[in-house]
């Protein structure tokens, strides 16, 4: 076996190319983590206890982002695999994305770097101590056990020195050819290039091993830690902070502790406004026909729901818990929605059992709040919170009642007559009718509990007083809004025209999970003859808002004739783009005709007066579209002037 050689020659600063910003880095960092750990694992050194090798590759990996933005390294990126039909004008994925030939540089460097000695008369690398984040506390986490092929590639390994093992990984898991190796190698400071390739080359066919589990520190096995040594350091720690603890008192009793509660009122249970808002006698139930005559359709009108909605005792554990729920209740919240308990006595809008639980949904005003308890006991009690202010009409229409097995049932509002499941990526299904009882649907699918790739995304058709709508569940207690149309003129998406438009991107809904989204709008802003004759293309916009007014999200998807679904382009958050704000938009794709021919093609919306390309493609082309032969992975800029001689810019 041959000493590792990567100390022996600084590593060379990767050659200029073009700018790269954190973003880009970040980006292919997480859609390729799973990759860049198992290329960290293969490359640290053996040596190295199982477990801490695991959590030091996930920590390399994870310190591989840039701090600014950088200059990418032009080496390659990966070997082979076909390109995409349409992608975003500065590359997306793996194959010429600088991004991720930027992060891969930085973790083979990082773990050549973390498998050498220290040395006295040498500053250290910071790879080269145990990582200080990720940590796990009481257990010892490890790949799963290989067969004997794996362990006879793990002991062949082991005998290699950290440049070969690159040199194999880079090989075996990054396809590259001797050539592109050689590249990366020698960036990251390898001197000995060729004694690396000649060592991995000895294992070459063995490659497709690395792609099993015994080589994926992903996928993980957990075993207890040595228990009684835990123990004893655990009484040690607790005598400590016990110790400690008297001696903060006896510091701060002179003083009167750490200050007086000054003006507040007295604790819960002696404050009268405290202890009206935990009465269950005092919980406002409305009318089952109050909603007929009121002014307001929203969660007000709710009339009180459900077969327990007289049990005093559950009622009353409910407003307890969410006045203050103790360590074993699990709380969760939308983004940016308060957790404190109520102002005064909130309104009841249903207490039943569903699917061996108990719930209780309430609503002060501000906030819905769900709290769930099995029917046997109250261990695994759960509180949720759903901010909605504002709502109204079909923004107030159901509240996700309960998920279970992939599904979901929703509590409606009292003036829905008639709800129904259909699939949103199918325009011409039709509805599937769901039993409405007492305001509650019998389950549908749920899109938000489903993993692996997207086939369809299921959404809730309401049928009512407020007219037709569709509702999708986002994983929170209130479904989202689906819309379509131009801003600031958009209407809910159950005509035919409007569900047409949503079905190649139904999925892109998935982007939007657990964000606290209120509605999710998709404009069409634009029907682009595609330059090899082969029809037209669809440019759609579509925005996500939230329920806090930041965090909204907007996405421009790209859709060609016979494709299933849309390609995104392009995507950015918290602008006002594509929004009632301003209702305009600009995006660009790379997108190659079935002759193989590669062209840039851009898209504005109606009022856009003129287009016009920089960088590697420099044509300007009057009115909202643009399309010009060019080659694969150009990178260009974009630009657009609207009518009225305004600049837009293209969404980022």
């Amino acid at each position: 076996m041959q000493s590792q050689d990567v100390a022996q020659r600084p590593a060379r600063s990767p050659r200029s190319g073009p700018a790269l910003d954190v973003e880009q880095a970040e980006a292919a960092l997480v859609e390729h983590y799973p990759r860049l750990v198992r290329l960290a694992y293969v490359v640290l050194p053996p040596t190295l206890a199982r477990g801490r090798r695991v959590l030091t590759a996930h920590a390399l990996v994870q310190r591989a982002l840039p701090r600014r933005t950088v200059s990418a390294p032009v080496i390659p990126v990966q070997s082979g695999g076909p390109p995409a039909r349409a992608q975003s004008s500065v590359g997306e994925g793996r194959d010429g994305d600088p991004g991720y030939a930027y992060v891969r540089l930085q973790v083979v460097r990082t773990a050549l770097q973390a498998g050498l000695p220290l040395r006295r008369r040498a500053w250290p690398k910071r790879a080269q101590f145990p990582p200080l984040l990720p940590q796990v506390w009481g257990l010892r986490l490890f790949p799963r056990s290989g067969g004997a092929d794996e362990l006879a590639l793990e002991q062949r390994l082991s005998e290699l020195d950290g440049p070969a093992r690159a040199a194999y990984a880079l090989r075996g898991l990054e396809k590259l050819p001797e050539a592109d190796v050689r590249k990366v190698l020698g960036e990251c400071g390898v001197a000995a290039v060729d004694a690396a390739l000649r060592e991995s080359g000895e294992v070459e066919g063995e490659f497709t091993l690395l792609d099993s589990p015994g080589f994926d520190p992903c996928v993980l096995q957990a075993r207890p830690t040595d228990l009684m040594r835990r123990r004893q350091h655990g009484r040690a720690a607790l005598a400590a902070g016990a110790a400690l603890a008297v001696c903060g008192v006896l510091v701060v009793l002179p003083g009167g502790g750490w200050g007086p509660d000054g003006a507040a009122a007295p604790a819960y249970a002696q404050n009268p406004a405290a202890e009206a808002a935990l009465d269950p006698g005092r919980l406002l139930k409305v009318s089952p026909v109050a909603w007929r005559t009121s002014a307001r359709a929203d969660f007000s009108a709710w009339p009180a729901r459900g077969e327990l909605t007289g049990d005093q005792a559950l009622l009353r554990r409910a407003l307890a818990v969410w006045a203050r729920p103790g360590e074993q209740v699990h709380v969760s919240a939308t983004p940016d929605t308060p957790t404190g308990g109520p102002a005064g006595p909130p309104q009841l809008l249903y207490a039943g059992a569903v699917d061996n639980v108990r719930l209780v949904i309430l609503y002060d005003g501000l906030r819905i709040a769900r709290y769930a308890e099995p029917k046997d006991g109250t261990a695994g009690a759960a509180l949720d919170f759903a901010r909605v202010d504002g709502a109204s009409g079909a923004e107030a229409g159901a509240v996700v009642l309960s998920r279970a097995d992939g599904n979901v049932r929703y509590l409606t509002a009292p003036w829905v007559t008639k709800a129904g499941e259909r699939d949103l990526s199918k325009p011409g299904a039709g509805v599937m009718d769901l039993t409405l009882t007492k305001g509650v649907t019998s389950p549908m699918v749920s899109p938000a509990t489903r993993t692996g790739a997207c086939t369809g995304w299921n959404v809730l058709e309401l049928t009512g007083g407020q007219g037709r709508q569709l509702l999708s569940d986002l994983g929170e207690l209130v479904p989202a809004r689906l819309t379509s149309g131009r801003p600031g003129a958009v209407k809910d998406a159950t005509g035919a025209e409007a569900l047409k438009t949503w079905a190649p991107y139904a999925c892109s809904l998935g982007e939007a999970r657990a964000l606290g989204v209120r509605a999710v709008n998709a404009w069409q802003f634009a029907r682009q003859g595609l330059p090899d004759g082969s029809g037209s293309a669809d440019w759609v916009c579509t925005r996500a808002e939230t329920w806090r007014g930041d965090g909204t999200r907007a996405l421009a998807q790209f859709h060609t004739p016979g494709g299933l679904f849309g390609a995104v382009v392009a995507k950015a958050s918290d602008v006002p783009a594509c929004g009632p704000r301003d209702p305009h938009v600009l995006a660009g794709a790379l997108w190659k005709s079935k002759g193989g021919h590669w062209y840039l093609l851009a898209a504005g919306d109606k009022d856009t007066a003129s287009l016009r390309t920089t960088g590697g493609v420099n044509v300007k082309a009057e009115g909202n579209l643009l399309a010009v032969r060019t080659g694969q992975g150009v990178q260009a800029g974009l630009e657009g002037t609207l009518k009225g001689g305004k600049a837009v810019k293209v969404l980022r």
